[in-house]
Formats: structure tokens, sequence, C-alpha cells
């Protein structure tokens, strides 16, 4: 059978996509966390730096590919799952991943939509459309992303919305961080309980770092 082609194989890819998406996403938090300094030169500069780098602009690219590994085979799953139990269990079985485990799917929706709308948002109108004003340091000039995010979370349904969708990125993580190593086959009566530890620790800060943002900026800037 091809391993590719198998449900674990699929799992697999899933999962190493996932992971390559959690490295990231402490990446992009350090650089959103820079629109909360005093001034918007640091995060403009930053943002610059990741929009011109040739490395970074390739990891963008292997970037996007691993979400849509991780979201086409994150589907298939589910959908394979459905059909092999067409109907409910009697007496679903209790566990402390129940919950996490059970709105993996919905929160991966919820996700997707807050992706797309934060891509039109931000990456499209600065990479296409030109749709963001500059700003000149020190005789160069650099597209002004820090006053279009202090300007996007300064709109209450904005920050609500950013922030129903971080809790979900949350309750994704948490689930998924334990199953990917699971699923590479990290499964140790020893090492399982620290992959644990270190997976609720990486949520805990990840969703509080990205939902810290869009409220200090609404009650602070």
């Amino acid at each position: 059978m091809n391993l590719l082609n198998s449900s674990i194989g699929k799992k697999l890819i899933m999962s190493l996509a996932g992971l390559f998406l959690v490295i990231y996403l402490i990446l992009h938090l350090v650089i959103n966390l820079l629109v909360l300094a005093p001034s918007a030169e640091t995060f403009n500069k930053a943002a610059h730096f990741m929009g011109s780098n040739w490395l970074i602009r390739i990891l963008e690219i292997v970037l996007f590919g691993g979400f849509l590994l991780h979201m086409i085979y994150g589907v298939i799953v589910s959908v394979q799952n459905w059909f092999a139990r067409p109907v409910g269990y009697a007496k679903k079985p209790h566990s402390e991943t129940s919950f996490f485990s059970k709105y993996m799917f919905h929160t991966a929706v919820i996700i997707t939509i807050f992706l797309v709308l934060h891509l039109v948002d931000f990456y499209i109108k600065n990479k296409f459309l030109g749709d963001v004003a500059d700003v000149v340091y020190s005789g160069k000039t650099y597209h002004d992303l820090a006053s279009l995010v202090i300007a996007r979370f300064q709109i209450k349904w904005v920050v609500i919305l950013y922030v129903v969708s971080m809790l979900g990125l949350g309750i994704h993580l948490h689930h998924g961080f334990q199953s990917a190593f699971q699923t590479l086959g990290l499964n140790h009566p020893v090492y399982s309980p620290v992959i644990k530890g270190i997976g609720i620790v990486y949520t805990v800060l990840i969703t509080i770092g990205f939902i810290c943002i869009p409220v200090l900026v609404y009650f602070l800037k």
C-alpha cells in the first residue's frame, strides 16, 4: 500500500505540516508584538525585512504549501473518519482531551476563514494592490503596515473576530500539538507527559500573545 495514500500516511503528512506551522507561529507572534512598541518604525522595518528577504520569501511559499497540505489532509482524514463511523457511539468516551479533539474540524474552519480575511486585509493589499501608505525612515521608504494594523484593531468587531479566532486556534493547537507527536510515533510513558506539558505551555503563550495584540491596541493606542 502506498504510504501517502494510506490513513496513517495522510495523518503523518498532516502532522509534519502542522508542526511546521507551529514553529512559524512563534516567529509570527514575535513580529506582531512589535506593533505594540512606542514607535511604529520597529514594526515597519521588521515587516519590510520579512517581505523583502529572499530566504523569508521562500519560506513563505513553503509555509503556504504546508498550510494547504495540513488543511487538505485534515479534511480528507475527517471525512474518512465520518464514513468509517457513520453512526455515533451510543456512549462517547470521556477523556481529558475529548473536548479539544471533538472540535478540531470546527476550529479548523474558523482558522481558515480568519486566515483568508487576514491575507486579503494585509498581505494582498500590501503585496499586490499597493493600498498601504508609505513612510520614510533615514531616507528609505517603507510600507506603513503598523498604521494599518492599528487602524484595524481600533474597530470593535475586528477585535472580537480576532479574539474568537485566536481562541479557536488555541483549542486547535492544544489537541493538534500532542496528536502530531503521537502520529510521529513519539508516544512514551516518560516522554508523552513532557510533550503534553510543553504543548499546554506553548498553546497558552501563543493564544494569549496573539489576543493581547488587538486588545492592547484597541484600549491603549
